[in-house]
């Protein structure tokens, strides 16, 4: 949960900018677009698996 304290002469825009800020670390965003449409399955571990072979191979050509 994010929480925000607007500080003494802040103003809204600034305050809205730091919330987007704090938003965008604590992964809220990427975490809402994830589970905007639901997804089989099958097709999360097909693209967990496509992320480990790009990760092994990156690993193959860097090492």
């Amino acid at each position: 949960m994010v929480r925000l304290i607007v500080r003494d002469r802040e103003s809204i825009q600034d305050a809205v900018r730091r919330f987007r800020k704090l938003v965008e670390r604590s992964g809220i965003k990427k975490e809402m677009r994830r589970r905007e449409y639901y997804e089989k399955p099958s097709e999360i571990k097909r693209r967990a698996r496509l992320r480990a072979e790009r990760r092994a191979r990156r690993a193959r050509l860097l090492g």
